[in-house]
């Protein structure tokens, strides 16, 4: 399969992504029917059915293994090195029209309190893409937000991240591709264990709201606001991705030194065990969902490490290791995920992502009165009708009229600078 149709096959992927996001905003818009609570089905099957909360992860990692590319490139293979402001640029156009023009509607259709000057703190925080650092905005006016927030604060660190990456890739693997590239993915593995460890200090410094160390509480609530906010900045996830990232820049490439052409070859030897992995390492995470509240000194706590603190690394892992398994996997694991209907979700995957749950609590606000007494799997089946004939009709318009053109306006600002 050629490069263009392997990537392609991330449009589903992101699909799939939207589509698990999907599904447990539903499930939790309709948690008063009780369909998927563990005394009516089981609890397997409900931790299950309410894992579509870690869409989001799959989003994060797709997002560090697409933006990581042209670095991982350059850092491999001494490519052009991309430039910052470029990058910047058009982060900025495929991300900000889409996202404030929304952030407008939802405030004058549905939030205008937002508007006056009480309520100046919470505005500002939107307008700067700061809306998980703090609960005053946190999962307010519109829940997803706060993940916009953290893919954007990954796009302003990821250039100079990357900066850092070459820099010790120059000084300790400058000799060979091979010490390059094993470089590069130490400094990788370096970013996961500091994902994890920032999520444990900001667990435990949010939970002991007046415990310091070193320095005046004061200072570490700044630390908290900018390094962490509420759950964290996911950066593992990121980095799983960006890990993937370098596997498949060095697979695509003609190599002259042979010595690492065992990573593709392996990649795709045992993508289908990769796939099963994947999957079972998920199925486990979502178990693991319903259990991780084990009391501390009972035996089981000291057998199971903590799941808030662990849990995006294990499913980012999960999630990567799938995704591997279908960009270096057989047809038949690819097929699925290059469906064109899937790829066409993916497509306005952005706009779905942003609308799809004012839209899905709107329609609970003002039609679902209407359906006292009707049986519990009709009304759920109800709000996938709405999904189908209200969500995706707007999100296709909003991504027609809005984010297509600023697409557009960006690719032909570069194309004549390119040609210039």
């Amino acid at each position: 399969m050629s490069d263009k149709k392997t990537i392609a096959v991330l449009d589903g992927v992101r699909a799939i992504a939207f589509l698990c996001v999907l599904t447990f905003h539903i499930d939790i818009v309709t948690k008063g029917l009780k369909l998927w609570d563990a005394a009516t089905i089981g609890p397997i099957a409900s931790g299950v059915a309410m894992a579509g909360w870690s869409g989001v992860t799959l989003f994060f990692v797709l997002s560090g293994f697409l933006l990581f590319m042209p670095y991982a490139k350059a850092i491999l293979f001494n490519d052009e090195w991309p430039q910052m402001g470029r990058f910047y640029l058009r982060r900025m156009l495929r991300i900000l029209p889409g996202y404030y023009v929304a952030l407008f509607l939802l405030i004058l259709l549905f939030d205008r309190q937002y508007l006056r000057l009480d309520h100046w703190k919470e505005m500002a925080l939107f307008l700067t893409f700061l809306m998980d650092a703090t609960r005053l905005t946190f999962r307010k006016l519109n829940g997803p937000f706060w993940t916009l927030a953290v893919e954007w604060q990954y796009y302003m660190l990821l250039p100079w991240l990357a900066l850092g990456f070459r820099w010790v890739c120059q000084r300790l693997g400058r000799a060979s591709l091979q010490r390059r590239w094993w470089t590069l993915v130490g400094c990788l593995c370096a970013v996961m264990v500091w994902g994890v460890a920032i999520r444990f200090w900001g667990i435990y410094y949010a939970s002991y709201p007046t415990q310091t160390f070193l320095v005046p509480r004061p200072v570490i609530d700044v630390l908290l606001f900018f390094l962490f906010g509420i759950i964290g900045k996911f950066l593992e996830d990121f980095a799983v991705g960006m890990l993937i990232s370098c596997c498949y820049v060095l697979s695509q490439r003609v190599l002259a030194d042979h010595s690492l052409h065992w990573v593709g070859a392996s990649l795709r030897r045992y993508s289908l065990w990769l796939w099963g992995s994947g999957v079972l390492l998920l199925f486990f995470m979502a178990l693991w969902d319903t259990k991780h509240d084990f009391q501390v000194g009972t035996f089981w706590s000291y057998l199971i490490p903590p799941f808030d603190q662990f849990s995006e690394l294990f499913l980012s892992l999960g999630y990567g290791a799938c995704m591997t398994a279908i960009l270096f996997g057989p047809v038949i694991l690819q097929r699925p995920f290059a469906w064109g209907p899937l790829r066409w979700l993916g497509l306005i995957s952005y706009s779905l992502y942003i609308w799809h749950l004012p839209l899905l609590v709107r329609f609970s606000l003002w039609i679902m009165p209407y359906t006292q007494g009707w049986h519990h799997s009709v009304v759920y089946c109800l709000y996938w009708l709405c999904a189908a004939v209200i969500v995706v009709p707007c999100s296709y318009l909003f991504y027609k009229c809005v984010e297509q053109p600023w697409m557009w306006l960006s690719s032909k600002w570069f194309a004549s600078r390119a040609a210039t």
